[in-house]
């Protein structure tokens, strides 16, 4: 297995995207831009609740939100897209999360923490939620933009995981870079699974909670498989962060001082199961 570590990558001054460094000014130019995004969102939201999707204009949404056609075309490509504003922000907050991961951290634990940013936008304006997630069930054209905002997320987390292995050095029983790639589908089916039931339910329920369990699942079934942590200062482990056996009717185990509380639990889980 060539597992890559992870090194905790330095705070970015040139975004990915090829925009400006950022400054107290262009912070508060993002923060008012994603403002009118979200006030044409909403304008969009009411127009096609009270007249349809179809019967709704681009101009009517324009005019709703007290802004100029070529505003709303400065911030949305069409009316499809102006339900759903906090995309492209959300991507570069899951982005920074993965970017920031701390040395010790499986890179299975650190997808699941940046996906929590997705379900946190949602959650965030729960009944504007549920209003977007009905009207993408009634209109096939919504349905398909969603597709493609939840791929994104998934050629993030994919790229991610792969990029810690090599991909190149790949051979007979060695399962990395599938298990990578397999987890990363996993991870984002697990979160939709989980934020389709909360909007069902009307966002109702502890969706984090949700959440968590959903991640467990994927954990206890990918991540035992895919490299078993990062070592400090750039070094691959060989051996994994926690062990546990039985010695007569007690369980010992042994866990380094830097592994994951959450990889102890689960490896101390395992092995009571096994007991059982």
């Amino acid at each position: 297995m060539q597992y890559r570590p992870h090194m905790s990558q330095p705070a970015r001054t040139q975004p990915s995207d090829g925009t400006e460094p950022t400054t107290p000014g262009t912070r508060r130019a993002a923060a008012q831009r994603l403002k009118m995004r979200r006030e044409l969102a909403a304008a969009a939201m009411e127009l096609f609740a009270a007249k349809g999707y179809e019967a709704t204009t681009v101009d009517e949404i324009a005019a709703a939100a007290g802004v100029a056609r070529r505003t709303f075309f400065r911030h949305f490509r069409s009316k499809e897209e102006a339900i759903f504003p906090d995309h492209d922000d959300t991507l570069v907050r899951a982005e920074a999360v993965l970017d920031a991961a701390p040395p010790h951290e499986h890179p299975l634990d650190t997808v699941c923490r940046g996906i929590k940013e997705v379900m946190r936008m949602y959650a965030a304006s729960p009944a504007v939620s549920v209003a977007r997630y009905r009207l993408t069930r009634e209109v096939p054209t919504l349905r398909e933009a969603e597709i493609a905002s939840v791929a994104r997320y998934e050629r993030l987390f994919t790229r991610y995981l792969l990029g810690h292995f090599d991909e190149g050095a790949h051979h007979e029983g060695d399962d990395d870079p599938l298990l990578a790639e397999v987890a990363a589908s996993a991870v984002v089916t697990a979160h939709n699974h989980v934020l389709r039931r909360w909007l069902r339910a009307g966002a109702e329920g502890d969706v984090e909670a949700q959440l968590d369990h959903a991640f467990a699942i994927v954990r206890a079934t990918f991540g035992t498989g895919i490299g078993a942590g990062r070592g400090r200062g750039g070094e691959a482990r060989q051996e994994p962060p926690a062990r546990a056996a039985r010695q007569g009717e007690v369980l010992v185990t042994v866990a380094r001082t830097d592994a994951p509380l959450d990889e102890v639990m689960r490896t101390i889980e395992k092995a009571l199961k096994q007991r059982s």
